[in-house]
């Protein structure tokens, strides 16, 4: 009985990590049988390295349970390539030497993460090698194309893999490797979506969106403040930017944030002294960039994508574990903005700033706003009074609540005609204190 319970369990996750496509209008994601896919991933850049079975399996868990359906990890990381037993990828350190033992090696562990993670209904978003170790060489123009076919050929049959090609590196340094990278897996495992992660503050259209083997865009809105970026002509935090260029380019393509801010990162990133990111901040990151048009959004924290261990020497000033760092507060949050954008009709949905005729303002003031069929979302970050064109949407009346990002309560309003200019408070304001304005058309 309890074996029959199990299998029937484990078949309820089957169709949600089956094959991943593009939807029809190239902006969304979405399952074989026409239902969203929502991105919500987790970064996990040290997971296959750092982690043995036990703790991978309560890593995964806890992010299963709070949402979260993709995990970011990386094969050649930028550190000393060796697992959690001792294993090595390669022999001799030679990529064209798969270190493929006979026994419980490099790459069985990474197939038993991704079991895993299947099992939990997840996928996991496979980064082949960190920008470093294109840099460095180890995988270069002459033999990225066998590296690749390796990767494709021991993956192409597990469902719940994306290719995420890159690794915080810019598109044009070793251009030809990436391109050889993209282009190979994509010759050899025609069924899995690719997308590349780029270096900070920049995106991956810059350099691929014409590239037949990129399915999607990625950006890295990065962990510097508004006026840590003295960049000519930089975006800061407004990682909604990126979206809305994204969106104009030809052909239509998806694009998510694969890299903002992270939980508890310094605010630039290297200097530990600075203030850190907090759960208001990845909020803000996460609905700025879906509101604007984004396909889904990747949540970090600190502690967790280095997998800092007790004791160990810190990268950016970590000061948690990895254990501690996974319960933050911005991570059991994401889940509300997912659950949100999946409540109503997807894949019509644009942006409509348009609609916001007062209360929208530069930086932290922005609001926001998001239409589909039947509703208008608008995400206030501080909190502050704002109106909205009535009419915005259809409908004769309009039922109106408050939606908290911090719990995923929602509050009704109450009924109000849709004419005129239409008023909202929210119920708090602040830092920390951002609300989303539902309303639904209640009557035609």
């Amino acid at each position: 009985m309890i074996t029959l319970l199990l299998v029937g369990w484990m078949s309820l996750f089957a169709a949600d990590t089956g094959r991943i496509a593009v939807s029809a209008n190239g902006r969304y994601l979405q399952h074989a049988d026409g239902k969203p896919f929502f991105w919500l991933a987790d970064t996990a850049w040290l997971l296959f390295q750092k982690l043995n079975k036990e703790q991978t399996e309560q890593y995964l868990e806890n992010r299963r349970a709070n949402g979260f359906n993709v995990i970011q990890a990386v094969v050649l990381s930028f550190g000393p390539v060796e697992n959690a037993y001792g294993a090595k990828p390669f022999l001799d350190g030679d990529p064209s030497r798969p270190a493929v033992t006979g026994g419980y090696d490099y790459w069985d562990h990474i197939d038993w993460v991704v079991d895993r993670a299947a099992a939990k209904g997840m996928y996991i978003a496979i980064v082949p090698a960190w920008g470093s170790v294109i840099k460095r060489g180890v995988i270069n123009e002459k033999n990225a194309a066998g590296y690749a076919r390796f990767l494709a050929g021991r993956y192409r049959a597990r469902p719940n893999v994306f290719w995420m090609n890159g690794g915080d590196l810019q598109g044009d340094v070793q251009g030809a490797t990436w391109q050889a990278l993209g282009r190979t897996l994509r010759e050899a495992d025609p069924n899995h979506l690719i997308t590349f992660h780029p270096f900070g503050r920049t995106q991956s259209s810059t350099w691929f969106h014409d590239a037949a083997w990129l399915d999607f865009n990625l950006f890295q809105s990065g962990h510097r403040r508004y006026d840590q970026d003295s960049t000519a002509g930089a975006k800061g935090e407004d990682n909604w930017r990126y979206v809305f260029e994204d969106w104009a380019r030809k052909p239509a393509k998806p694009t998510i944030d694969g890299e903002p801010s992270y939980e508890e990162i310094p605010q630039g990133l290297h200097d530990p002294k600075q203030p850190r990111w907090k759960d208001h901040d990845v909020r803000r990151y996460a609905y700025w960039s879906v509101f604007a048009g984004a396909a889904g959004h990747t949540y970090g924290h600190n502690a967790v994508m280095q997998f800092r261990k007790k004791g160990e020497a810190a990268s950016y000033g970590s000061n948690v574990t990895w254990q501690e760092g996974i319960d933050f507060p911005g991570a059991g949050q994401m889940q509300h903005l997912k659950k949100l954008m999946l409540s109503r009709p997807y894949f019509e949905r644009v942006n409509d700033d348009g609609a916001v005729v007062e209360g929208n303002g530069p930086r932290y003031e922005r609001v926001t706003a998001t239409r589909g069929r039947g509703y208008l979302l608008v995400y206030s970050y501080l909190g502050k009074p704002f109106a909205v064109r009535g009419g915005a949407i259809a409908g004769k009346q309009l039922r109106a609540s408050w939606f908290d990002p911090r719990s995923g309560k929602q509050t009704e309003i109450g009924l109000m005609q849709n004419t005129g200019t239409l008023r909202f408070t929210p119920p708090s304001a602040g830092v920390g204190n951002d609300w989303v304005l539902i309303l639904d058309e209640a009557a035609r």
